[in-house]
């Protein structure tokens, strides 16, 4: 999210007019604070399974924020397909694997012990389907000999940091 709001701010190309966490702690929050950025928070652990009624209070200061387009960005928790289609055709999110490979969790180890030569990142359009949306951007990164699901996240993140950013840009400039 920092890298996000970043490039928006250096390079002029988009305005961030909301970060929204599901967890009221979320250090993200705090930072997009001291940014300038409005935020807001709808805590999921106080609507227990009903996924519809927590999304219905966290659609609530996203639509009154107006956005052009929906960043998920170290968002968690799987969005209903009524949700999602809120926002259809404008949510992205980013991946850590080079989807379609690997999707939901744990997707560093997966790639080392399938035994894969490269890992990576992707920036995917959101839809009602798990990490199943068009694919806008990937980058890649070597799998090595000596890495751990810890080392190869790391390296990965540098690249999401890079790829996110430069694939909102695209996405905007070609909306």
């Amino acid at each position: 999210m920092v890298c996000l709001v970043n490039a928006m701010q250096a390079e002029g190309f988009a305005i961030p007019v909301l970060v929204a966490s599901n967890d009221p702690l979320a250090g993200g929050l705090a930072k997009a604070s001291a940014m300038g950025i409005p935020v807001a928070s709808v805590d999921h652990r106080a609507f227990g399974k009903d996924r519809a009624a927590f999304e219905a209070e966290l659609l609530k200061p996203i639509l009154a924020a107006q956005p052009d387009v929906v960043c998920l960005a170290g968002f968690m928790r799987v969005l209903t397909p009524d949700f999602v289609r809120q926002f259809d055709g404008r949510m992205l999110n980013i991946h850590p694997s080079l989807l379609p490979k690997y999707p939901g969790l744990h997707t560093h180890q997966r790639a080392i012990d399938a035994g894969d030569d490269e890992a990576g990142c992707t920036v995917h359009q959101v839809t009602a389907d798990l990490d199943a949306g068009p694919i806008l951007g990937q980058a890649r990164v070597p799998v090595l000999a000596q890495d751990s699901a810890e080392s190869l996240a790391a390296r990965v993140l540098v690249q999401e940091h890079r790829l996110y950013p430069a694939v909102l840009r695209t996405f905007l400039q070609g909306a």
